[in-house]
């Protein structure tokens, strides 16, 4: 059990890269739990649950911290997340008795703007201090503190808008998936780095999906 937990013990090998036991299972369930969102999905929220205690342990060992406390985070909002899609107010409710999706309000936008500045730039400032203020629990450095801190902060931010089910959401995945594909290759987790790619192009289609279902609900009244 304890060579599953270990980012260095080897599942199983491809072209010059070692694939960990937790590195492949994370992998599987986040892209299970990815595509059931794009399709609006419920049980999205509890397949996620599995995915993101794997990823903070993963997270941990190779010093992408930002990232590995962004999954205590997940862990809650996966919850949460399940519940709000199970329980809609009065109005809300699609054909299945779950939350209807949504556009976002012009101010929530801007709010947006403001949090993906202001809130990298502070996180960025914590996680780059991290191995020096406690460094019997973070023993080297923070790898790239003010990227991780931003996939963080937006990552944290529409996971509230997929909560409400928040059309936008989508696009905000894309823009974090990209740079995420591209940090995870450059730390070396490949098979999370090809993750994301693949989670990329999910949003893409989930984008597509809930402005189709959004429409949907016009020609249901008619």
């Amino acid at each position: 059990m304890k060579d599953f937990f270990d980012v260095n013990k080897a599942f199983f090998h491809l072209p010059g890269y070692p694939m960990s036991y937790i590195e492949f299972t994370g992998v599987v369930f986040g892209l299970i739990a990815v595509w059931l969102s794009a399709k609006a999905h419920i049980l999205s929220w509890p397949i996620g649950i599995i995915n993101v205690i794997l990823a903070a342990i993963l997270y941990f060992q190779v010093q992408l911290y930002p990232d590995m406390f962004l999954q205590v985070f997940f862990f809650v909002t996966n919850i949460i997340g399940w519940w709000r899609w199970a329980n809609p107010k009065p109005g809300e409710e699609d054909g299945k008795n779950e939350l209807k999706v949504s556009y976002m309000k012009r101010s929530q936008l801007l709010l947006t703007v403001v949090i993906a500045i202001t809130g990298t730039f502070f996180l960025g400032q914590f996680a780059s201090n991290l191995h020096q203020w406690f460094p019997n629990i973070f023993s080297k450095p923070s790898a790239y503190p003010y990227v991780d801190s931003f996939i963080t902060i937006m990552s944290v931010l529409t996971t509230f808008y997929m909560i409400e089910k928040k059309i936008e959401s989508w696009i905000i995945w894309i823009i974090v998936d990209i740079i995420a594909t591209v940090l995870y290759y450059i730390k070396g987790v490949k098979f999370y780095s090809v993750e994301y790619f693949i989670f990329t192009i999910i949003a893409a289609y989930g984008l597509l999906h809930w402005i189709r279902e959004y429409k949907s609900y016009s020609s249901q009244r008619i």
